[in-house]
């Protein structure tokens, strides 16, 4: 190796600047795979359901299937429970949710629903739409970036205003 002032490094030298950018390299991965590997909550229940969804989705519904793909892949890597072990502060199927844009402090109020009951008029978002699946198991206090047409939204779930599992409510 060279110096940048033309001379040549020791190889002690050498060492210490391959182990600097070894750690760099590690810290940086390991980033990485704690944003790709956040940790999420299901239970058992909404995930047979989800799971029945998926099949369907790829036996009925023709064209890209990324996004039951991207179910898919939430699912496999989800910790399961009980509906009456569930925390109370993550989103589940029919959770009420309040998301906080980072960048305008806006407040988003969703309701996480199967597709067959979407309507955005009513903010109830399908767990197939990105933004869907993208929160299904977060818990409160959790950050997400949202990739939208024009750029990314930095989200924030803010509060869970109805969770049905924590209401008593398991078959929902």
């Amino acid at each position: 190796m060279t110096k940048t002032g033309g001379g040549v490094n020791t190889p002690f030298e050498s060492s210490l600047l391959y182990a600097k950018l070894s750690i760099n390299s590690v810290n940086f991965i390991i980033k990485e795979l704690v944003t790709i590997s956040k940790e999420i909550f299901i239970t058992n229940l909404d995930k047979k359901k989800l799971q029945r969804l998926i099949v369907l989705e790829e036996e009925f519904q023709p064209g890209n299937k990324d996004y039951v793909d991207d179910l898919t892949y939430e699912l496999e890597r989800a910790v399961v429970t009980q509906p009456e072990e569930i925390p109370a502060d993550v989103i589940t199927m029919h959770s009420q949710v309040v998301l906080k844009d980072l960048d305008n402090d806006e407040e988003l109020i969703y309701t996480l629903v199967y597709p067959d009951e979407a309507n955005i008029a009513e903010d109830k978002i399908s767990v197939l739409a990105p933004i869907g699946t993208a929160i299904l198991g977060y818990r409160v206090g959790d950050t997400l970036d949202w990739k939208i047409p024009n750029g990314t939204l930095r989200l924030k779930v803010d509060k869970i205003l109805f969770q049905p599992e924590s209401s008593g409510n398991f078959e929902l």
